[in-house]
């Protein structure tokens, strides 16, 4: 996105985007509960584009990440669209928030993976706000700094053309420990959603869609996350990702296929 992109995104006045009932429910919840569970800071809001679609690219390290980020992008006056495991459209009432407010379900190892990526560049293409979180699951990196994550973010990043934004979440884990399973909603906790500048992804534009590519653009748009959660934390970034050595069944945004399915088909998103 360019300055004048930029200028005039910023000019367009905000009308709240038109949700329906389900969208209205989950803010009446979200809202409450994330003002309720600590201190919240919601930061550079204005970088979701009043109109038109963008990919908020995330971190990952806490189960309830996804209360927050989806207030950050309905304060924006925008309705998030998120990549989420398909098992959660099976639980009752969540199945149906998920279904009537338009998230999409992410299948892995299955034919229907790509339906995932195509609903994705779908809704980003119609413009809509997606949210991912390309390490597929809480992060298992033991400092909570994101770990090397799957390459479906770099298709959607080169394919839909929209304004890809890094984010952070920092302060969750307080809420909720994901890997001692503690729950703590109350307190005056800090917790803190920033949004980063678009990134300018057009120099890999026209290279060719292999696996060696799609790699380096995941770890580019990650390095972004990586270092704009070095900025909130107030600490330096490490310099490589941590590997997730383990199988852990990814919950977010896995469209991840394999490396020989890329290398047979490299023109395919």
């Amino acid at each position: 996105m360019t300055s004048n992109d930029a200028e005039r995104t910023a000019s367009v006045p905000r009308r709240r985007e038109r949700g329906g009932f389900w969208v209205g429910f989950a803010a009446s919840v979200f809202h409450p509960f994330s003002m309720m569970a600590g201190r919240r800071s919601l930061e550079n809001r204005e970088r979701i584009p009043a109109t038109g679609g963008a990919l908020l690219v995330f971190n990952h390290i806490s189960e309830i990440d996804p209360v927050y980020d989806a207030v950050v992008v309905h304060s924006a006056k925008r309705v998030p669209r998120f990549m989420a495991k398909h098992s959660l459209w099976k639980i009752p009432v969540v199945g149906t928030l998920l279904r009537s407010s338009g998230q999409i379900p992410v299948y892995r190892g299955s034919g229907e993976a790509q339906q995932s990526l195509d609903a994705a560049l779908q809704a980003l293409r119609s413009g809509k706000i997606v949210v991912i979180f390309p390490e597929g699951t809480v992060t298992r990196d033991p400092e909570l700094w994101p770990m090397q994550s799957r390459t479906g973010v770099a298709r959607l990043a080169l394919d839909a053309e929209v304004p890809v934004i890094p984010a952070v979440n920092w302060g969750t884990q307080h809420v909720f420990d994901y890997h001692k399973r503690k729950f703590r909603p109350f307190g005056r906790k800090q917790i803190r959603v920033r949004l980063g500048e678009p990134l300018d992804l057009t120099a890999y534009a026209d290279r060719r869609r292999d696996a060696p590519l799609l790699r380096e653009v995941t770890d580019v748009v990650m390095g972004s996350v990586r270092d704009l959660l070095a900025e909130v934390r107030q600490e330096p970034a490490p310099t490589s990702f941590y590997v997730n050595r383990g199988r852990v069944r990814p919950e977010h945004g896995d469209l991840d296929r394999s490396e020989s399915e890329r290398d047979t088909n490299p023109g395919s998103s």
